[in-house]
């Protein structure tokens, strides 16, 4: 179970209720309830906090990268003065 340092616990938050977060094994719990009264959890994976609210959590690891562009490889950034 991969701890996440007290110093990125102080300023990490719930992203739904802006809560702080504490660690529960290998999860952040809001400390504050959300509006239906459930404390929202965020799961840790390989070290890394995803701190999705729950409608968007399924959406983004059903998600491979590849979707998002295609298979394609990215071309090169355009840039304003162009």
């Amino acid at each position: 179970m991969p701890l996440i340092s007290p110093e990125l616990l102080s300023v990490l938050r719930c992203p739904v209720t802006g809560s702080a977060l504490v660690q529960e094994g290998d999860e952040l719990v809001a400390a504050s309830p959300d509006a239906n009264g459930q404390k929202l959890r965020y799961v840790i994976e390989d070290g890394i906090p995803l701190l999705l609210p729950p409608e968007l959590l399924a959406a983004a690891t059903s998600a491979s990268s590849d979707q998002h562009d295609g298979g394609r490889p990215a071309a090169a950034p355009r840039h304003a003065a162009e």
